[in-house]
């Protein structure tokens, strides 16, 4: 008879060939691609549970063909939230279980227009582009000015995207619309000269509309019902804003110093006085303050409070005025220009006076008052409003707060977006709701009133896997970022977050990697050893989410840390070129670098991750019951299990050594041991202890496991191989004959050998 040994040696010798020998059996190569080609179609445990093929194939992959009757049961299991650890799964002591579960999807995906994830990230977005909008008025103002030297036309002005959209937006002018045959007139024109384009056009219509302004005041004087009067102010207010379109276009003009032929002067397209001009412009014109225009207006206040000698002289000026409301904290809507009339003009010595009455309720009043040398008819000498030291402390108050309602504005929308992105079901969802449309759009740095909503329900709905999609025709890479920010399908109905693994697989790779750095560690270390887990899971779960490429994943080596751990791999033994070529593989693909390694772990690893084979993210793994690593996963476990079965009707001893050698890498403790009944025996066997050694203590039998086996040797393939070798040494001395009790250790559906549920439960709820 041949050695239990020599037997288990001549399988694991060339351990792949005897697995590929049998996964290229006809009734094992059938059931595979039996699998494969239907696990894809099932989207619900009901129909997973009503496939037996499917069912049974899988709960014997992993060594649960036993239970396969019990489907109210492993109904439970399938539909447990393992992120929750008081979920079914979680609370039986056999891993077996949750291993099970974690190889589907049947409970950790869920469909939302954005994971919390995704909400941060549009958070952080809109954050940094509120930041950088502010960077860019200080950008585009430096090329305006230093480009402007170079302008020798008015077309070299206006064929400049960057210079044109700066002039329009110093002036309030909608490029959607704008004439360029009037825009080049203007800035060609002389307004002092009577015959220049723009008093021969804009002249005559101004001319036109004052005496239709005179017209209009006239009737109103004579008007004698309220609707015939409302109708005339009406009228004149639609004139007025002609006249001030028409006023802009003069600014415009007298702003250049371009001949009437549109060529630039020998010196200069503008002076610096011009320059400066357009510059105050633009910065107020700037939907949000940035640090430039908090310069511009400080410096703008510094100059301008210099030449003041009357309290109306601020009250006149919206710079001035909007200035020392900011710097002194007055901008709410009860402060109006009467009360900052008063503040500046109260007697400091007289406790009777405006700022002094309401020094208390309203200290700011008095700070005002105190930062100002007004009399109380509201006069001053010529320079003296302020000494230099007041204006000084004027500015700093200035700096510190020009963005106090812009930052709480923020934090509102920012509230807002939180609250109301949940609620999002659909595209047409998004657009209808204002607070997370505006958002989002300003996140992407996309203007909400100049973008129609037609454009943006063709891009959130693009098939961003399609080269061809609307989106990718924009050519505008904030279209782009906005589609990817999202979750809509191409029907527009929110679908499943896109990301480098799914959020099962995320749990449970989580899982196992505390699990590998908690084995056998005393209760001391154990403590240490799941904190510094705990934060290397955190940080995985996080950034897993975030991931968007291989190379990104590939080039974080606390990523790829704790997903080689959680295989069982010592991260020390791979290095980055290797991972780059597994990632570069083409599963499908058999000859690829990726299906041609020994281990097929590799191949398990690489079909976790939703990247093509050019290391991108992609949809097309993204769905499903099984991810492609899960399915590889589950046929390798069935053809394992089928090689030790086969080896078990001739020698149960080596199915024995074969399932320990394959339950070693992810025994923690001797209770692992103690709940199999087939670790049990193998450990029975190989220190010789009587039948009767199961009928001790639990607790006392975890003693003696830890006295007779040193649980560290598992961590150890060598010293693994050595418990092996010694076992079969042992099996064949304790089984001299054809029979073994292994036999009904492993094959027996009797309630005292089958690996029992019921023992399994019992020792979960102890």
């Amino acid at each position: 008879m041949v050695s239990t040994y020599l037997s288990y040696d001549l399988v694991t010798r060339d351990l792949s060939a005897s697995l590929k020998r049998v996964s290229n059996q006809s009734t094992v190569s059938r059931e595979a691609e039996y699998y494969k080609e239907n696990i894809g179609k099932v989207t619900s445990v009901d129909e997973f549970l009503d496939d037996y093929r499917l069912y049974s194939y899988a709960m014997k992959a992993y060594g649960l063909e036993d239970m396969t009757y019990a489907t109210a049961f492993m109904r439970k299991v399938l539909e447990s939230d393992l992120s929750d650890e008081n979920s079914f799964a979680n609370l039986v002591a056999d891993d077996r279980y949750r291993d099970f579960a974690t190889a589907f999807n049947f409970s950790s995906e869920e469909k939302t227009a954005q994971s919390s994830t995704q909400v941060d990230a549009m958070v952080d977005l809109y954050t940094e582009t509120m930041v950088s909008q502010g960077d860019a008025v200080t950008t585009e103002t430096n090329y305006f000015n230093a480009m402007m030297d170079e302008v020798e036309s008015v077309d070299d002005l206006l064929n400049d995207d960057r210079l044109r959209d700066y002039l329009f937006t110093a002036y309030d002018i909608d490029e959607r619309y704008y004439s360029r045959s009037l825009i080049r007139g203007v800035l060609s024109s002389d307004t002092s000269d009577s015959s220049s384009y723009i008093n021969q056009t804009l002249g005559v219509q101004r001319d036109e509309l004052n005496a239709k302004v005179t017209d209009a005041n006239t009737r109103l004087e004579a008007a004698t019902t309220d609707d015939e009067k409302t109708a005339i102010e009406e009228e004149i207010a639609g004139y007025e804003a002609s006249l001030e379109t028409i006023q802009k276009y003069y600014d415009m003009a007298d702003a250049f110093e371009f001949n009437s032929d549109g060529s630039a002067p020998s010196t200069g397209a503008q002076t610096a006085d011009q320059k400066a001009t357009v510059n105050d412009l633009y910065v107020s014109n700037q939907d949000r303050v940035s640090t430039a225009t908090a310069l511009a207006e400080a410096e703008y206040f510094e100059e301008t409070i210099a030449t003041v000698d009357n309290v109306s002289d601020i009250i006149a000026d919206t710079r001035l005025y909007n200035f020392i409301k900011t710097a002194y904290g007055l901008t709410g809507s009860t402060v109006v220009s009467s009360t900052i009339e008063q503040i500046l003009t109260s007697d400091l010595d007289d406790e009777t006076s405006y700022a002094n009455t309401f020094a208390e309720s309203r200290p700011e009043y008095l700070k005002l008052a105190q930062a100002f040398n007004f009399n109380t008819d509201g006069t001053v000498e010529l320079g003296s409003a302020q000494t230099s030291a007041q204006t000084e402390a004027t500015k700093n108050l200035y700096y510190s707060t020009y963005n106090d309602d812009q930052d709480e504005a923020d934090e509102t929308a920012i509230s807002l977006y939180r609250a109301a992105i949940s609620e999002v079901d659909s595209v047409d969802d998004f657009l209808a709701d204002s607070d997370v449309y505006s958002f989002a759009l300003k996140a992407v740095g996309l203007d909400p009133d100049e973008v129609s909503q037609y454009t943006i329900k063709k891009v959130l709905t693009s098939d961003l896997e399609d080269e061809n999609s609307y989106v990718y025709k924009l050519n505008d890479e904030r279209y782009l970022t906005l589609a990817k920010a999202f979750n809509f399908g191409t029907d527009g109905d929110v679908t499943v977050p896109l990301t480098a693994q799914s959020q099962g697989t995320i749990t449970s790779i989580a899982s196992d990697y505390t699990v590998m750095m908690t084995r056998f560690l005393d209760e001391d270390a154990t403590t240490k050893a799941k904190e510094d887990a705990s934060t290397e899971v955190s940080y995985y779960s996080e950034k897993m989410l975030s991931i968007q490429t291989a190379s990104e994943f590939i080039s974080d080596e606390r990523l790829t840390n704790v997903v080689l751990t959680a295989y069982g791999i010592d991260p020390e033994t791979v290095d980055q070129d290797f991972l780059k070529q597994v990632f570069s593989s083409d599963l499908s693909d058999p000859d690829s670098f990726v299906n041609q390694q020994e281990d097929t772990v590799w191949a398990e690893i690489l079909g976790t991750f939703n990247f093509d084979a050019d290391g991108n993210l992609t949809d097309d793994y993204n769905s499903g019951t099984q991810s492609r690593g899960k399915i590889i996963e589950t046929q390798n476990k069935y053809t394992r299990q089928t090689l030790e079965e086969e080896q078990g009707e001739s020698n149960n001893g080596v199915r024995l050594a074969l399932y320990f050698e394959r339950m070693a890498p992810t025994m923690t403790s001797a209770y692992d041991i103690l709940s199999d009944t087939a670790l049990l025996e193998f450990f029975r066997v190989s220190f010789q202890l009587p039948d009767t050694f199961s009928n001790l203590d639990v607790d006392k039998q975890a003693e003696l496991v830890e006295k007779y086996m040193d649980l560290e040797d598992l961590k150890d393939p060598d010293k693994v191989s050595a418990m092996v070798e010694k076992f079969t040494v042992m099996y064949d001395l304790e089984n001299s004959d054809a029979s073994s009790s292994a036999l009904s250790i492993l094959t027996s559906t009797s309630d005292s050998a089958t690996i029992s549920a019921d023992l399994l439960t019992s020792l979960a709820q102890n």
